[in-house]
C-alpha cells in the first residue's frame, strides 16, 4: 500500500503543477493580444519614419554632416543591447539571445575589441553579472510593459557614446513576434545607421522580418527649410529612439507568446504524466486487490481442510 500512496502523492503533485502552468498559459494568452496590438500599431510609424529619413538622406551634403551616419575608421569598442525578460518559464526566449550575445562578445574580445552591454530584463542582467559582466545600463520590472522613457534613456546613451567616439558600433538583439505562436530572433545594427536601410528602392526588394515588402518608389527631389542637414539632425535621433522602442514593444509581445507556448507544452506534458501515473496506480491497485482475494481464498480453503 505504501507504493500506492507514493503514486497518489505524485499524481496530486503533478496535478497541482498543471493547475499553475494552465493558469500561466491563460494569463499569457490574455496579454498577447494587447501586446501584439501595441507592436503592430508602432510598426507603421517606424516604416514611415524610415521612408522620410531615406528621402532626406538623399542629399550627400546632409549625410556628410551627420556623425551618426558615419562609420568609424577603427572598431575599438562595440555596444550590445539585449532585450529579454524579467521572468523565466518562457522556453528558450531568454537563453538563446543571452548565449548568442555572450558568444559574440567573446569573439570580439579575442580580437582585441572591447565590449559594453545594455540589458533590458532581470534575466539577462543576472545571467551576465554571474559571469562577471556588469551592464552599463540595466532595466528591470518592465519587460512585459516597456515604456518610452526606457527607450529614450537607451537611445540617449548610445547616441552620445557614438558621437563622442567612445563606441564604434551598436548592435540590438531582441525577439520579433510574428504571431501568437511564432517568434523570430532579430539582430539589427543601430549605429552607425545602415545606409542600405535608408536607400529609397527603385526596384522591389524584401523587407526585414515583420515588415511589409518594400515596393519601388520614384525618387523625388525636395527643397528643405531649414537645410537638409538640420532636418536630418532632428530625424536621426527620433529614428534611433523609434527603433529601440519598437524593439521593446515587439519583444514584450514575443515574451507573452513564448511563455504561452512553454506553459501549454508543460500543461500537456503534465496531463500525459497524470495519465501514465493513473494507469500505474490502477494496475498496482488491481494487483493488490487480487493478492488480498487470493489470501482470503487460501485462508478459507485451509479452514475447510481442517
Amino acid at each position: 500500500m505504501a507504493n500506492l500512496r507514493d503514486i497518489q502523492r505524485r499524481i496530486n503533485s503533478v496535478r497541482s503543477t498543471m493547475q499553475i502552468t494552465r493558469t500561466m498559459e491563460m494569463v499569457s494568452t490574455a496579454k498577447i493580444r494587447s501586446a501584439l496590438e501595441r507592436a503592430q500599431e508602432a510598426a507603421p510609424y517606424k516604416e514611415a519614419l524610415t521612408r522620410i529619413l531615406a528621402h532626406v538622406s538623399g542629399s550627400a551634403s546632409a549625410v556628410a554632416g551627420q556623425p551618426l551616419l558615419r562609420a568609424h575608421q577603427e572598431e575599438k569598442r562595440v555596444l550590445f543591447i539585449l532585450v529579454a525578460s524579467d521572468r523565466g518559464l518562457a522556453g528558450g526566449y531568454n537563453v538563446i539571445p543571452q548565449r548568442e550575445v555572450g558568444a559574440r562578445m567573446e569573439e570580439l574580445q579575442a580580437r582585441g575589441v572591447e565590449c559594453e552591454l545594455i540589458t533590458c530584463g532581470r534575466k539577462p542582467t543576472e545571467y551576465f553579472k554571474y559571469r562577471g559582466i556588469t551592464p552599463v545600463l540595466s532595466f528591470e520590472g518592465i519587460s512585459s510593459e516597456p515604456t518610452a522613457d526606457e527607450a529614450d534613456r537607451i537611445a540617449s546613451y548610445v547616441m552620445d557614446s557614438y558621437a563622442n567616439g567612445s563606441i564604434d558600433r551598436v548592435m540590438l538583439y531582441y525577439h520579433h513576434a510574428k504571431n501568437r505562436v511564432d517568434q523570430v530572433e532579430m539582430v539589427e545594427q543601430v549605429l552607425p545607421v545602415n545606409q542600405e536601410d535608408l536607400k529609397i528602392p527603385t526596384s522591389p526588394r524584401e523587407a526585414k522580418e515583420g515588415m511589409q515588402p518594400i515596393e519601388p518608389v520614384t525618387p523625388t527631389v525636395f527643397e528643405f527649410e531649414p537645410s537638409a542637414t538640420e532636418v536630418l539632425g532632428y530625424l536621426i535621433p527620433v529614428y534611433i529612439r523609434t527603433i529601440i522602442y519598437h524593439a521593446l514593444l515587439d519583444s514584450a509581445a514575443a515574451e507573452h507568446a513564448a511563455r504561452r507556448t512553454a506553459m501549454k507544452s508543460a500543461t500537456d506534458n503534465a496531463k500525459e504524466v497524470i495519465t501514465t501515473l493513473s494507469r500505474t496506480y490502477n494496475r498496482e491497485r488491481q494487483g493488490s486487490i487480487t493478492t488480498e482475494l487470493n489470501e482470503i481464498i487460501a485462508g478459507a480453503s485451509a479452514l475447510e481442510d481442517k
